[in-house]
């Protein structure tokens, strides 16, 4: 399966991410984290990985990227970074960090002051989830930048599900109503992920969700992750919520 994971700034994607590429390893699978964040620079300590070269230098860097994708203005869906379809096998070693199963890539960062807008990665991971072909063992993992400028550049178009990351506040419920809307219009399945819910919220979130047979996982509260995330640890700690979604979900991509 190839899914996109979003939800408003500090919901706790990143950590999502982590520990759900951690348990699909324990059960079999390889799995790619596709790190679309141009702003994110946590999510491969928390794999415990080096962060890789931005996946965009592979074809020129952002000004080489940007010029081919104005040259082929207003036909801006012509562009092509790839001449045939993908495997992960296919991804160079350079660009990619590896470890116990997991490989990360990232797309690019925002490195200085006025290189510009993040337009070029959106558009070169776009097509890279497109163009990227899985076999039976694999899972992508795409790690989004917080809010929905992803789905304005369509980004969702080629994953085959969506988990939506939802914490207790007031921004993320409206959000996952938004996200909800979006994916509909794409025909893409939205699953939601409750996140550091305790006793006073848990009712409260579940009520908020329009479909709450869509609901995979409810990740309490945990002071550890808390200060994992804090300190830019690797994330090493497992949990029945996350084996049932890993579970729930292979299940899912086998129908």
């Amino acid at each position: 399966m190839k899914l996109m994971i979003c939800g408003k700034g500090g919901s706790g994607k990143s950590t999502i991410a982590a520990l759900l590429a951690r348990t699909s390893v324990k059960t079999g699978n390889s799995v790619l984290v596709v790190d679309t964040d141009e702003s994110n620079f946590g999510l491969h300590r928390q794999l415990g990985l080096e962060l890789p070269p931005d996946f965009i230098n592979y074809f020129g860097g952002k000004t080489v990227v940007l010029e081919k994708i104005m040259a082929a203005a207003p036909d801006y869906e012509s562009v092509s970074f790839f001449d045939k379809e993908w495997q992960i096998a296919d991804i160079p070693s350079e660009y990619y960090s590896e470890k116990n199963g997991i490989k990360l890539i990232a797309i690019g960062k925002i490195h200085d002051v006025g290189e510009g807008c993040a337009c070029t990665m959106g558009v070169l991971a776009k097509e890279f989830i497109g163009k990227l072909k899985l076999n039976s063992n694999e899972l992508v993992l795409v790690d989004t930048e917080a809010g929905i400028e992803h789905f304005g550049r369509a980004v969702e178009q080629d994953v085959d599900a969506i988990l939506m990351v939802v914490d207790p506040s007031y921004e993320s419920m409206k959000l996952s109503e938004k996200v909800l809307e979006l994916s509909k219009s794409i025909e893409k399945p939205v699953y939601y992920i409750l996140n550091k819910v305790d006793k006073t919220n848990e009712q409260f979130m579940r009520e908020s969700i329009s479909n709450p047979d869509m609901i995979i996982a409810t990740i309490p509260t945990n002071a550890s992750l808390s200060v994992a995330g804090l300190k830019g640890d690797e994330i090493t700690a497992d949990g029945p919520e996350i084996e049932n979604m890993n579970n729930l979900l292979m299940e899912i991509s086998e129908n």
